[in-house]
């Protein structure tokens, strides 16, 4: 056997928090690098806290496990977080408090010169994910996790030995040895159904109809919010213009879509031929006649009685409709910024701008027209302060309360924040192609995927129609949020974002029915900016 003073070990380390801030668990696997052996495990429920403070601490969980086998040992460290890998390569400040200690904690496990990190993409990091996943279910049953009730090992070996298998034979239609490889390699190779990503899908059922698959890739695991993410993977051509929306639109590969989304200071549709020379705060322009918009800004903010003509149920019309009132949630995105009409990128992980004196009068004039209309019973808004302002001025007006819900937040676009599109690219350009291509894909520096930000708003939306059921609510929040609750009211595709217009302090309406219908009321109405 190798002696310790040589010996080289591979750790692999992830963490999670639904939420984010939410319930949270990291999870940290020790191999051998020859064989891939698994050497240790590690996870643990660590309650309520961020991504990154559950990424920090499974760095610090693998590197005690790996000291604990070989004190003397040189370590590669592999983590799908770029955060951690560049701030402990020292390549990046560490700014945040919660994350100095933890740094520091997981630069004295081994000496610095022993220890060397690489960052990998998440699905090569599965085993680590796996391991995190299941310390956050553990905590959700009110239990830590246990290395005897983990299969995380045990699949990942599965992974390993599909990877080994020979390439499935030739033959006929319906050749049976041709046919047992082929589900072989499946068996091998499927995804556990209690990863972040959810279950794995079939390939009839991951693919749309009318794409083909491109050769060489694996199915897609269905998260239940964007099914096929991983469809569309053709390289994003680099469009000579800046502007971000143009981009998005140009970035469209034809007969494809770019898994593209604007940012936060950006509220127009991609350069569409529908769309073709409209600036970002053109607005009303597309809007339909003035009498058009007048009546369905009345009917959005007015309680209905019964679900509109034509809209699917979720489970069936054997019970019959719903004829209660919906909860109404009436959608506002709040006013501009310095960073809107530079159309930089601005989520949560930002510098949280304040409103600019622009917005400052948009919020203004927003606040009178909902006062005109007379429906709005409740406000909650995103915790962001460019929310808070616009909820502020709205509420003054109308004499209620603010309540802020962390599940409206903006995305976090993590190193990306207050950059251009063009700088983006010019700086990371392999994650920004990356990014581009899946929802999955998280910003340069820890943020957060389109992905996760659908989950926590579709948690969010549950929770409030829950709490608001036949009641008209002002959610004051960001682009990502509203074009998602507008997707998933429409059970529409990822790609229906991308032909979607949201101005700044815009006002867009869907109504949830108790039996699980829902009917999209209005979509980026500005005539009250007028």
């Amino acid at each position: 056997m190798t002696s310790s003073s040589s010996r080289e070990v591979i750790v692999e380390a992830d963490g999670g928090s639904r939420g984010n801030p939410g319930p949270a668990g990291y999870g940290a696997v020790v191999l051998d690098p020859v064989t891939g052996e698994t050497l240790a495990e590690a996870a643990e429920y660590i309650g309520v806290a961020t991504n990154n403070v559950a990424e920090y601490k499974g760095l610090v969980a693998g590197l005690k496990a790996a000291r604990s086998l070989f004190p003397d040992a040189t370590v590669h460290v592999r983590m799908d977080s770029k955060l951690v890998v560049e701030q402990m390569s020292g390549r990046w400040k560490i700014k945040h408090p919660d994350m100095k200690p933890l740094a520091a904690e997981a630069g004295r496990v081994f000496p610095a010169g022993r220890v060397r990190y690489e960052w990998i993409p998440r699905e090569r990091n599965k085993h680590a994910d796996r391991l995190a996943n299941e310390a956050m279910d553990a905590g959700k049953r009110g239990r830590q996790w246990e290395p005897s009730d983990s299969t995380a090992a045990l699949d990942a070996a599965a992974a390993r030995n599909a990877a080994t298998l020979p390439p499935a034979p030739s033959g006929p239609p319906g050749d049976a040895t041709a046919g047992a490889a082929r589900a072989r390699a499946a068996l091998g190779t499927r995804p556990g159904a209690t990863e972040a990503t959810g279950p794995s899908v079939p390939v009839a059922a991951a693919w749309p109809s009318g794409v083909s698959r491109p050769s060489g890739t694996t199915t897609a695991p269905d998260d239940g919010l964007f099914a096929a993410d991983e469809a569309l993977t053709a390289p994003v051509p680099d469009p000579a213009s800046g502007d971000f929306e143009a981009q998005a639109g140009a970035t469209a590969p034809t007969g494809r879509t770019a898994r593209t989304h604007p940012p936060e200071t950006t509220g127009a549709a991609p350069a569409t031929p529908a769309a073709a020379g409209r600036a970002e705060d053109a607005g009303p322009e597309g809007a339909g006649p003035e009498a058009d918009r007048a009546e369905a800004a009345r009917v959005a903010t007015a309680p209905a009685t019964q679900p509109q003509s034509g809209t699917a149920p979720r489970q069936g019309w054997s019970g019959g409709p719903d004829m209660s009132a919906p909860a109404t949630f009436v959608l506002l995105r709040h006013g501009e910024t310095a960073l809107t009409p530079e159309k930089r990128f601005s989520g949560s992980g930002g510098t949280d701008p304040e409103l600019s004196a622009a917005g400052l009068r948009q919020a203004e004039a927003v606040a009178e027209a909902l006062a005109a209309r007379g429906t709005i019973q409740e406000i909650v808004s995103s915790p962001l302060t460019r929310c808070r302002q616009t909820a502020a001025a709205v509420a003054t007006r109308l004499g209620l309360d603010v309540r802020v819900e962390q599940g409206l937040r903006e995305t976090d676009f993590g190193a990306w924040e207050g950059l251009t599109f063009g700088e983006v690219r010019d700086r990371y350009p392999e994650d920004l192609d990356a990014w581009l291509a899946s929802p999955k894909a998280a910003p340069t520096g820890g943020g957060e995927s389109f992905a996760t930000v659908a989950r926590r708003v579709a948690a969010t939306r549950d929770r409030l129609t829950a709490a608001y059921a036949g009641r008209t609510v002002l959610l004051v929040t960001h682009v990502t949020p509203i074009k998602t609750l507008i997707r998933l009211a429409l059970g529409a595709p990822p790609e229906s974002l991308f032909r979607m217009e949201l101005s700044a302090a815009s006002i867009s309406a869907v109504a949830y029915y108790a039996d699980g219908n829902a009917s999209v009321r209005l979509l980026n109405d500005t005539s009250h900016l007028r």
